[in-house]
């Protein structure tokens, strides 16, 4: 029988020749042990062939067309055979002996079903990344934020999130996660095309019992916005269709309807800032998105009845009971640590039994 790799670490491409040439070295370079696979959605560049010409070593899987990060990444890691998947952007430099941190942490913690690293700026002077920091939350309206990152805030690491905690999700941007969980949680889910598609499996992990931590002894370097950039209105429209349908998903029916009702006038809000900047396009992609989302939520119905029936964990025990813009814009707490101080959950045994 063909014994099970260790770790695949699983590169989703799109049109990255430029990233993968760049970055891809790295990851060869550090990752001593595991198998690197690039899987390309389709790229009309010429991606594939630059990889197999210039790092041999490396697997490809090519698919047929471009199913987007979501369900790219499923139809991927369905030909890897690992104990341990590691999802990794294109644009991510890895530090040297990253991967040693995650793999035992994991190894001696088998009630953490996924982990990810902390995720620094590319040349960015020691600043947090964006896109997951030191780990990730989400409040009880269903936004989400980081150690290190609270809406547009980005902090610079000054070594204050270097513990190990607990958190409701990491990054996609480096996602270690057991194979076993990835599969039983459903994977990612691919009507979400792209964008926050990570938050959503990482909330059916928690509910499920499973822990999920920051590993910061481990340190990768992100480029960020790669494929669309941040004043994309199709990356608007993802950010806020995708967050109504996580929420919808994940919600129990009496707490849905409230933080429906809220997310409404909130989003409208924000629609009007759009207006202000003079920016009609995202002003647009608010209200199509809140459209698709009455159109199509039914098709996600029955994704909601299995998580719900699946749940474990009370729902205060995933979200925060504090309101991420009542504390950023009315309090002034700007960063982490302000508002929570310098509490972390780093002990997951009660929270996070399998």
């Amino acid at each position: 029988m063909k014994k099970m790799k260790r770790v695949s670490i699983v590169i989703l491409n799109w049109n990255g020749a430029r990233m993968l040439r760049r970055f891809l070295p790295s990851v060869l370079d550090n990752s001593d042990g595991a198998e690197v696979v690039v899987a390309d959605n389709a790229s009309k560049d010429n991606s594939l062939e630059m990889v197999k010409s210039l790092y041999p070593s490396v697997r490809t899987i090519s698919m047929d067309r471009n199913y987007g990060f979501a369900e790219g990444y499923n139809k991927a890691l369905e030909l890897v055979d690992s104990e341990y998947y590691i999802l990794l952007n294109s644009d991510v430099e890895v530090g040297e002996g990253w991967l040693s941190p995650m793999l035992a942490y994991m190894d001696s913690h088998p009630e953490v079903a996924a982990c990810q690293p902390k995720i620094l700026q590319y040349g960015g002077a020691g600043r947090f990344e964006y896109a997951g920091a030191c780990g990730g939350y989400i409040d009880w309206l269903g936004y989400p934020f980081c150690r290190g990152r609270m809406l547009d805030t980005v902090e610079q690491d000054e070594g204050q999130y270097d513990d190990v905690a607990q958190v409701t999700w990491a990054s996609g941007a480096a996602l270690m996660i057991r194979r076993e969980v990835y599969w039983l949680a459903g994977g990612l889910d691919g009507k979400f095309f792209a964008h926050q598609e990570e938050i959503d499996l990482c909330w059916r992990i928690r509910s499920m019992g499973y822990g999920i931590v920051c590993v910061p002894d481990s340190k990768v370097y992100h480029v960020g916005g790669g494929t669309l950039p941040k004043s994309s209105s199709i990356k608007t429209y993802l950010n806020f269709r995708n967050n109504l349908y996580m929420l919808y998903k994940n919600l129990p029916d009496g707490r849905l309807a409230r933080v429906m009702m809220c997310r409404l006038l909130l989003d409208a809000l924000a629609s009007v800032h759009f207006v202000i900047k003079g920016d009609w396009e995202c002003f647009k992609a608010i209200w199509k998105a809140h459209r698709d989302y009455h159109r199509f939520k039914e098709l996600m119905s029955e994704d909601r009845k299995r998580n719900l029936d699946r749940t474990k964990v009370p729902l205060d025990g995933i979200l925060t009971h504090k309101s991420l813009l009542w504390q950023y814009y009315v309090r002034g707490r700007k960063t982490y640590r302000e508002w929570f101080g310098s509490y972390t959950a780093t002990d997951t045994r009660e929270s996070a039994q399998p």
